[in-house]
């Protein structure tokens, strides 16, 4: 009982604040709109440079292999060094060879020998000849003679059977000196084959004692040596010896892949005028290598395959850089970047305020306070900032910041930001290089694109020049 009337006071106080509280209404404050940093596209000019990954090549690699077979005698060269066209690499045993050009040079003078002889007996046999023309003609002579005679009965037939008998002995002698006429003549025939064949002989002798000196056959960076002195090369086969290799070091090759995609892009651009093919232009192209930031090398395209490899989908492009400082080696990994557009006024925008659903790629703009959603198309990356294709015209206040509370048709309040530029280094803008800017070991001898070709031929028919 007495816990009882300790416990009511307290519960009819407690009654009394509960309905005092709830006969006063309190307003709260609806919460501010969200904060939104905007900020307008950045708008500039530039080029789209397609990146690739390719792998250096040098220009020219040799095998450097014997010709002939024979004892390695003396090695001229440091292993790892750069040589240069023509310099003695090798020396192979020369005495056998030498021995054999004596005896080819022998030859040639035996055989010659035997065309002298033979030129001698030509003349003989034309004097023979002459000598039985003459025989000829005298008993021609005296048959005629004798059968007059015969017919006045001034002579007996004894006689004319022996002028017959005569004449038909010089006839014989004629055909004979004839004969051999042919034969002297067949004789020179063929000791000059076989002048012929011993200088031949003569020639391979020189070669092959020419070839026991093995000098490079192009200039670059040599291997080391794969046989030491006194080892038995073999030479003159698919399977001669591999002496060592050369690799030419300035200017060096980058070999890359491009899909069939961009292959056609690339197709489609060059039909449309907006960016010359790589098969008839020197466009530019930029490359740096693993320890390089940016693309310090700049080279040129050189080389587009003629078709499309069924095994990997893609086609094969060259480019050729400078490399006088031999930083680039041959079998580096490398960064290129070619051009993939020609050059035009693009929106850009930072990846950060591109949203993404399952359909489509959508930014946020704040038109007089209220968010709009937009829907964009985009291309690839350039100086930092996502090319905006379609869906922005570029004085737009986009959403940079904050755009994770932003729902379509929200009012927000808006603080001014800056979208950064980073330069990547390359051009906003290229033309194809033109001829006397082309790399090449040897310039002189490079062959015109097929457009230049046409233009010059053009101008020389408008000058009334003869076209080739």
């Amino acid at each position: 009982m007495r816990t009882l009337s300790v416990v009511a006071p307290f519960a009819l106080l407690l009654s009394f604040l509960i309905s005092g509280c709830q006969s006063e209404s309190v307003e709260v404050p609806p919460p501010p709109p969200p904060t939104m940093t905007v900020a307008e596209p950045v708008q500039k000019r530039i080029v789209e440079w397609d990146a690739y990954t390719g792998r250096l090549e040098p220009v020219d690699f040799v095998e450097v292999r014997a010709r002939v077979s024979g004892y390695l005698q003396t090695i001229h060269f440091d292993e790892g060094q750069v040589v240069q066209e023509g310099d003695l690499l090798f020396v192979i045993d020369p005495r056998p060879f030498a021995a054999e050009l004596n005896r080819a040079e022998a030859a040639v003078r035996q055989a010659q020998s035997l065309w002298v002889e033979a030129q001698a007996k030509l003349k003989e046999a034309m004097a023979d000849k002459l000598q039985s023309d003459a025989q000829l003609g005298l008993a021609q002579t005296r048959v005629q003679r004798a059968r007059r005679l015969a017919q006045n009965n001034a002579t007996s037939q004894e006689e004319v059977d022996q002028r017959e008998a005569e004449f038909l002995q010089a006839q014989a002698d004629v055909e004979a000196s004839k004969a051999g006429i042919s034969s002297a003549e067949a004789a020179i025939e063929t000791a000059q084959a076989a002048v012929e064949s011993a200088q031949a002989g003569v020639e391979t002798a020189q070669l092959n004692l020419e070839y026991t000196r093995v000098n490079a056959p192009v200039s670059g960076r040599i291997s080391q040596k794969y046989v030491t002195e006194g080892n038995l090369v073999s030479g003159g086969t698919a399977t001669s010896t591999l002496l060592t290799t050369i690799t030419s070091v300035d200017p060096i090759y980058c070999v890359f892949d491009a899909n069939e995609q961009e292959v056609l892009k690339y197709t489609r651009l060059a039909l449309s005028g907006k960016r010359a093919s790589s098969r008839d232009a020197k466009n530019p192209v930029f490359l740096g290598i693993v320890d390089e930031k940016g693309f310090p090398h700049e080279g040129h395209m050189d080389f587009v395959d003629n078709r499309i490899d069924r095994d990997t989908a893609s086609m094969r492009a060259r480019a050729v850089f400078p490399n006088e400082d031999k930083v680039l080696v041959p079998g580096m990994f490398a960064r290129i970047r070619i051009p993939g557009s020609s050059a035009y006024e693009a929106i850009l925008i930072p990846d950060s305020a591109v949203g993404t659903d399952q359909s489509s790629q959508f930014v946020y703009i704040v038109t007089d306070g209220i968010i709009e959603r937009r829907s964009v198309e985009l291309g690839p990356i350039v100086d930092g900032l996502r090319v905006v294709r379609e869906g922005l015209e570029g004085g737009e206040q986009l959403v940079i910041e904050g755009m994770i509370l932003a729902r379509p048709d929200m009012e927000v309040q808006t603080q001014p930001g800056e979208i950064k530029v980073v330069e990547d280094g390359l051009p906003d803008d290229y033309q194809p290089l033109p001829p006397e800017k082309w790399i090449s070991p040897e310039p002189d001898q490079l062959p015109q694109p097929l457009s230049f070709r046409l233009n010059q031929k053009r101008a020389e028919s408008e000058q009334g020049g003869e076209v080739q």
